[in-house]
C-alpha cells in the first residue's frame, strides 16, 4: 500500500500569483496591510524547500514570524506528522533530516541579528523597520555561495527610507534580475470590503493611502518642508528647556490630537530645537489629553502649550480633568493668521539647521512633507502641534529678536 501525503498550500489570489511566478531573482514587494503579502511569501518558501531549496525568513516582529510560521507548517502538515520532516517550534525550523534542505524563520533587525545563517532563497519582511546593514554587510553576502534569490517585503509607513530607495532602484532595472511588485489590501479577495471602506473613517488620509493603498508619498514640492532639511540625529545635549506642544481636534469625533515634544540646547553659541516625541494619537477627549500629560511627565517638561482658539477654556479643563493634569504647567496659545503664516518661521529654522529630529517620526515628517498650504486636505495636527511647540520653546539666536515675535 502506498501512503500519500499531501501538501496543502493556500491557492494564491492574483497579486500573490505574480510574485510566487516571476523568474527575477531580486523581488521587491510593496504592499498593504492584510494584503495577503505573508501567506504568499510562505507559499513561496514552501515551493523552493519541496525543491530540495534552504530558505530563511528573517522579520523585525515575533508577530509576523507567527504568521509566516503558522502558514508553513499547516502546508507541510501531513509530511511533519509522518517524520518525513523534522520540525522544531523552538528555532522555527522545519528541515529534510541529514541534507541541508530547510525553512527557518527568526527575528532580526540589522546585520548582527541576521549572522550565522546561508541560504537559497532569503527572504526579508518589514524590511522599512530592518536596518540598511542587514541586507548590505550580511544578506547579500550569505547568498554568494548557492548565488541565491531575496525577496523584500515592505509596507509603506514607518523607519528608514531605504526600503522606498531600494524599490525605486528595483523599478529602474533592465536586466530582468530585479522586479517590483505593488498591491493594496484591497486586492486580498478575502478581506471584507465593507470593512475596508468603514475604515476611512478610522485612519488619517495620509495613513490610508500608505498603510492600505500601500502607495509612496514622495515630497510635494508645494508643501512648506523637505526632507533634505530634517536632519536626524541620535544624541542629544542637555536641554535647558522642554516643552509639549499640543493642537487639539477639532468639532470631527475621532479626529487626531496633536502632541509633539521637543526642547532646547545651547550648542556653539546659538539655541537648537530637538524634538524628542510625536505621540499624537486618535481618541475621546480622555484619551488624548491623558497622553498628552503622560508625555508631559515622561520628559518632566517646563509646560504644556494647547491651542485654543477654537476650545476656549475647555481646552484646558480637557487637560486637567487627565490623570496627573491638575499639576501641568498648561499656557494657551492662539493664533491669529494662517496656519501656513504660522509655519514659516518654523520652516526657517529647519532651514538654517537649528532643528533636529531625535530619531525619525514618520508620520509626523510625513504630514511636514505633503500637507500643501490652502488644500483640502486634512487638517495637519502634528504639524501644528510642532509649530506651537517651537513657538513656546522661543528658539531663535542669542542676540537676536526672536523669529516668533509678533506670530501669534
Amino acid at each position: 500500500m502506498t501512503l500519500t501525503l499531501e501538501v496543502h498550500l493556500r491557492h494564491p489570489h492574483q497579486k500573490q500569483h505574480e510574485f510566487r511566478n516571476s523568474p527575477a531573482r531580486r523581488k521587491v514587494i510593496r504592499a498593504g496591510r492584510r494584503s495577503g503579502k505573508t501567506t504568499g511569501i510562505a507559499i513561496v518558501a514552501v515551493d523552493e524547500f519541496l525543491a530540495g531549496g534552504r530558505v530563511l525568513y528573517a522579520t523585525p516582529t515575533q508577530e509576523q514570524v507567527e504568521r509566516f510560521w503558522f502558514e508553513c507548517t499547516r502546508a507541510l502538515e501531513q509530511p511533519i506528522e509522518a517524520g518525513i520532516f523534522y520540525k522544531n517550534e523552538t528555532r522555527h525550523i522545519i528541515e529534510l533530516p541529514h541534507t541541508e534542505q530547510r525553512i527557518r524563520a527568526k527575528t532580526a533587525w540589522n546585520a548582527d541579528t541576521l549572522r550565522g545563517d546561508y541560504a537559497d532563497l532569503l527572504i526579508l519582511d518589514e524590511y522599512q523597520l530592518m536596518k540598511p546593514d542587514a541586507w548590505r554587510l550580511v544578506g547579500a553576502p550569505m547568498l554568494l555561495d548557492n548565488d541565491g534569490d531575496a525577496v523584500f517585503i515592505y509596507t509603506s509607513k514607518r523607519g528608514h527610507y531605504h526600503a522606498k530607495e531600494l524599490y525605486k532602484r528595483a523599478e529602474l532595472d533592465t536586466t530582468g534580475r530585479w522586479a517590483v511588485f505593488h498591491f493594496s489590501s484591497h486586492d486580498n479577495p478575502h478581506l471584507s470590503k465593507v470593512a475596508l471602506d468603514e475604515i476611512t473613517g478610522d485612519m488619517s488620509a495620509v495613513n490610508y493611502r500608505l498603510e492600505i493603498l500601500a502607495e509612496e508619498l514622495s515630497d510635494d514640492p508645494r508643501a512648506l518642508w523637505s526632507r533634505d532639511v530634517i536632519d536626524h540625529v541620535t544624541e542629544v545635549p542637555a536641554l535647558i528647556r522642554i516643552v509639549v506642544g499640543v493642537d487639539p481636534p477639532g468639532s470631527h469625533e475621532g479626529a487626531e490630537c496633536g502632541i509633539v515634544a521637543g526642547g532646547i540646547a545651547e550648542v556653539n553659541g546659538e539655541v537648537h530645537a530637538y524634538i524628542l516625541a510625536d505621540e499624537s494619537r486618535r481618541g475621546t477627549p480622555l484619551q488624548w489629553s491623558s497622553a498628552a500629560v503622560t508625555t508631559y511627565n515622561r520628559f518632566h517638561a517646563d509646560r504644556l502649550a494647547a491651542e485654543a482658539n477654537f476650545g476656549g477654556e475647555m481646552v484646558e479643563r480637557t487637560i486637567r480633568t487627565a490623570p496627573g493634569g491638575e499639576n501641568v504647567a498648561y499656557k494657551a496659545v492662539h493664533g491669529s493668521r494662517g496656519k501656513h503664516i504660522r509655519a514659516e518661521p518654523a520652516v526657517s529654522l529647519y532651514e538654517r539647521g537649528l532643528v533636529h529630529h531625535v530619531g525619525e517620526f514618520p508620520a509626523l515628517e510625513d504630514e511636514m512633507c505633503t500637507w500643501v498650504p490652502g488644500s483640502r486636505m486634512d487638517s495637519p495636527n502634528r504639524l501644528d502641534a510642532l509649530v506651537w511647540l517651537l513657538f513656546e520653546l522661543k528658539i531663535a539666536r542669542r542676540r537676536q529678536q526672536s523669529v516668533y515675535h509678533g506670530l501669534a
